[in-house]
């Protein structure tokens, strides 16, 4: 037997790889490792494929889904979806050629490494020639499993060029129905555009004709107006301009008569009443104005005494058409209040069956800057006034201390420091608000209050102006609660002139 030594092996195995041919390309840089079953049969060791599922199977998918939502989807979307499975099929198309020449390269690195078996075989003898013997059998194998890869390729191959050739003339047809729904739209959108131009022409030749036919008629009606005044001027010119001043003159004519009249009849009823006052046997002494005091003194030996007599004060309407009973107005004194100015006062004198009626002598003036003083507190909200109790629920109020009287919006209180006397809102129905009738020298400077039903106050403030505008104020809060503020037994339609 012929020893063959390692060096002399390795130089055999260098010479085979060098007589490789240097065009052919390798797909890996190592020997394919594969294994032998029964028979010499060689088995491919299992490869984790980490490329994913294969072209094939992803384009077959694709087509599939395709085929499924063909119904709902648009001729643009269908034509797309045919290019990109063409696309895929050109790349599988273009995988198969390479894949051809891979297995063309390797039957030439068989054949090769065949020979080179071959030859070593030749040179070798013993335990290494059977080593090579095995080898080439492997060499046959491989090459055996080589032409059944080729024919799988081949059918592939066949397969792609249907499926490709299919595609082609799917997406051909695809195209073609895209031009022709272009065509469609595109002739539509022109019909559309057409439709859209003479409708528009239309609505400007009806605004035109509109506007054209508008200004037609209002010549006309301006025309016809002026031919009416020149007609009315022809005819009578002067006298309907004379006609016109004639009644408004009359006008005014009438109102300055009907003026003068109710000032006449008013002169005629004073002077009536005056004449009546001389004849009577008292008469009123003080200023017919507000905050002032009107005290009743007899004026003849034959009047009695006033404190035997019986007294009653009325309030006279401004047309003096109707008199007033003021309730509780029966003593010799009478303080008029804010809702007497304006208006006539009359008294009646009863003694021994026998009247007498003293009036005076003009209306109640108003106090001077009285409505600019209540306009300032208004302005405050919650105005307050230094006040003293008179009487109480009618008895007279032993305690003559200084107490505080609180107008607001809403209420009145009474209090003094932390003691509250009164507090009610204006919508109690029992209040009742009015100056003092009671007479007096403080009569001018008191009023009555009765905050609530069984609770009543004379109050006495510092000065006759304060007094008359707590009063104002408060009824004009009440007013805007939509409450009137009156004295005992008064008619609330008075307040309310």
């Amino acid at each position: 037997m012929t020893k063959v030594s390692p060096e002399i092996f390795d130089d055999m195995q260098m010479q085979a790889v060098l007589s490789v041919s240097a065009d052919v390309s390798f797909k890996s840089n190592k020997f394919p490792k594969y294994k032998l079953g029964p028979d010499n049969q060689i088995l491919d060791e299992a490869a984790v494929d980490d490329t994913g599922p294969p072209l094939k199977d992803i384009v077959e998918q694709e087509t599939a889904a395709l085929s499924d939502q063909h119904k709902r989807l648009s001729v643009r979307d269908l034509a797309s979806k045919f290019d990109k499975n063409l696309s895929a099929a050109a790349k599988l198309s273009d995988e198969a050629k390479l894949k051809e020449v891979a297995s063309l390269e390797g039957h030439v690195l068989l054949k090769k490494l065949r020979d080179a078996l071959e030859y070593l075989r030749r040179r070798l003898v013993g335990r290494n020639k059977e080593d090579v013997e095995k080898a080439i059998s492997m060499v046959e194998a491989l090459a055996v499993k080589l032409t059944q890869n080729e024919g799988e390729l081949i059918q592939e191959k066949s397969e792609v060029k249907k499926l490709a050739n299919f595609l082609k003339q799917a997406s051909e047809d695809a195209k073609k129905l895209v031009n022709q729904e272009r065509s469609f739209a595109c002739a539509e959108i022109e019909s559309a555009k057409a439709v859209v131009r003479r409708i528009g022409e239309a609505l400007d030749e009806q605004e035109k004709m509109s506007l054209s036919s508008g200004k037609q008629e209002m010549e006309e009606m301006v025309e016809e107006i002026q031919q009416a005044r020149r007609i009315r001027l022809l005819h009578h010119p002067c006298k309907v301009m004379d006609m016109e001043h004639e009644l408004r003159a009359l006008r005014l004519q009438i109102q300055e008569k009907s003026a003068f009249s109710v000032k006449l009849q008013q002169e005629l009823l004073l002077k009536k009443l005056v004449e009546e006052n001389k004849l009577s046997l008292y008469a009123l002494e003080g200023s017919v104005s507000l905050g002032s005091i009107l005290r009743l003194q007899p004026c003849s030996e034959e009047a009695m005494e006033l404190s035997k007599c019986s007294i009653q004060w009325y309030r006279l309407s401004s047309q003096c058409s109707r008199r007033e009973l003021i309730s509780g107005a029966n003593k010799s004194v009478y303080a008029p209040e804010p809702y007497d100015v304006g208006r006539i006062l009359q008294v009646d004198i009863i003694s021994n069956g026998q009247k007498s009626t003293v009036t005076t002598a003009c209306p109640v003036q108003p106090a001077v800057g009285l409505e600019s003083y209540v306009e300032t507190l208004s302005r405050k909200g919650n105005s307050e006034f230094s006040v003293v109790i008179s009487q109480m629920n009618g008895r007279n109020y032993t305690t003559h201390s200084a107490h505080l009287l609180r107008i607001g919006k809403m209420r009145m209180k009474l209090s003094k420091g932390w003691i509250t006397k009164a507090r009610d809102a204006y919508n109690s129905t029992s209040m009742q608000l009015c100056g003092f009738r009671g007479g007096g020298n403080l009569a001018a400077k008191s009023i009555f209050w009765q905050s609530r039903k069984g609770q009543s106050f004379v109050l006495v403030f510092e000065s006759e102006r304060e007094r008359n505008a707590a009063v104002v104020l408060a009824r004009r809060y009440a007013l805007d609660c939509n409450v009137v503020l009156a004295g005992p037994d008064d008619q609330a339609s008075l307040y309310l002139l």
